[in-house]
């Protein structure tokens, strides 16, 4: 089959149509192709009459985060996580705020290269506890992102996919067999924003979130980016934090963060800090235990309190912890109720530092 690289590789998740075409089964787009023509995605590709992946072990860039900036405030808080992502994403979302690497088409955007072994081997060198498949939507590069999860494991190293949960049964099923956490981003609560400013459907990505909660031991939380006038009327935040404590349970913790002018929405206003104090207020009533505020300070709105007596247990001022009343397995130290999460003993102190990182 066509000219097989390094960097790309043969894919399962497709069938041949009766007219010639091959469609792609990896997402909800089902991209219809001829020999030749990429996807939507732009990084999976249509050749000789088989579908391929061109960015097997290729980066936009590496880098140590902190975990809190994926964000995900409950999985090994304080510890360092080795991100990285290619290029190209399989939604359209008009509000990007990654789109330099989301909507590249330049394979130049890809400068930096790594076998999943690598990754792994330099993740335990720099004393990581996790890697990150972040920056864009590692659903795209599902191959890659399955091997790299796959060294990791071999090394006691644990994953984290940062995503918009689009993605279909089959390969939801393969990829979260590999993870141990998600950051999922629910962009709102209604069909008409996700066709008009995502150019997707909402359907797919609820049931990927019911998926992770009853059947997978998969750590994850939520993100919405609220953005004014379009996803943050009180109606629909009642309507998204009730469906998350009804079909999800009170423990999945959201975030709600701010939106900033980007990409093709630079008409917008910045949210103002009211709009996520309110989302977290609304999130909390409705039975959300834990609910908080991102892309603006607010320590009060990064902290986390114990659902059951009140105390803050983890202290946050932006990613740095400044405060901790957990046991080692993660329960209250004042009343002992159990704090939902991913907790290995006392935190890690890699603080809010960003220290990019070559490979090979």
């Amino acid at each position: 089959m066509g000219t097989v690289t390094e960097s790309t590789v043969p894919t399962k998740y497709w069938h041949k149509l009766g007219d010639g075409r091959i469609q792609c089964d990896l997402c909800p787009r089902f991209c219809r192709l001829r020999d030749g023509q990429r996807g939507l995605c732009f990084v999976r590709q249509c050749q000789d009459e088989h579908i391929v992946l061109t960015t097997y072990g290729r980066s936009s860039g590496f880098c140590v985060d902190p975990i809190e900036k994926k964000p995900l405030n409950h999985f090994l808080p304080g510890t360092p996580v080795l991100s990285f992502g290619t290029a190209g994403c399989n939604l359209a979302c008009k509000f990007c705020q990654n789109w330099d690497i989301s909507k590249s088409r330049e394979f130049d955007t890809l400068a930096d290269s790594a076998s999943p072994d690598a990754l792994a081997q330099t993740a335990q060198r720099l004393d990581c506890r996790s890697v990150a498949f972040t920056y864009n939507d590692p659903v795209i590069f599902h191959e890659y992102a399955v091997d790299v999860a796959i060294a990791c494991r071999d090394l006691g190293i644990k994953t984290v996919a940062v995503t918009a949960g689009y993605v279909c049964e089959e390969p939801r099923r393969e990829f979260y067999q590999h993870m141990d956490a998600a950051n999922v981003d629910l962009k709102a609560f209604t069909d008409e924003f996700y066709w008009e400013l995502a150019s997707g459907k909402l359907q797919p990505v609820l049931d990927t979130l019911v998926y992770l909660k009853h059947e997978t031991d998969v750590w994850f939380e939520i993100t919405t980016l609220l953005i004014p006038g379009k996803n943050d009327s009180d109606r629909e935040l009642e309507e998204m934090t009730q469906w998350v404590v009804q079909h999800l349970g009170p423990d999945v913790p959201l975030h709600f963060t701010a939106f900033h002018p980007d990409w093709r929405m630079l008409d917008i206003p910045p949210t103002p800090s009211a709009t996520l104090t309110r989302a977290r207020d609304i999130a909390m009533n409705n039975g959300v235990r834990y609910a908080y505020t991102g892309n603006v300070h607010d320590a009060d709105g990064g902290s986390t309190r114990c659902h059951q007596c009140g105390e803050t247990v983890i202290g946050r001022d932006w990613y740095v912890l400044h405060s901790w009343s957990l046991t080692d397995d993660g329960c209250c130290e004042n009343c002992g109720a159990t704090c939902a999460g991913v907790f290995d003993g006392p935190p890690g102190t890699w603080g809010a530092r960003r220290m990019p990182v070559r490979i090979g």
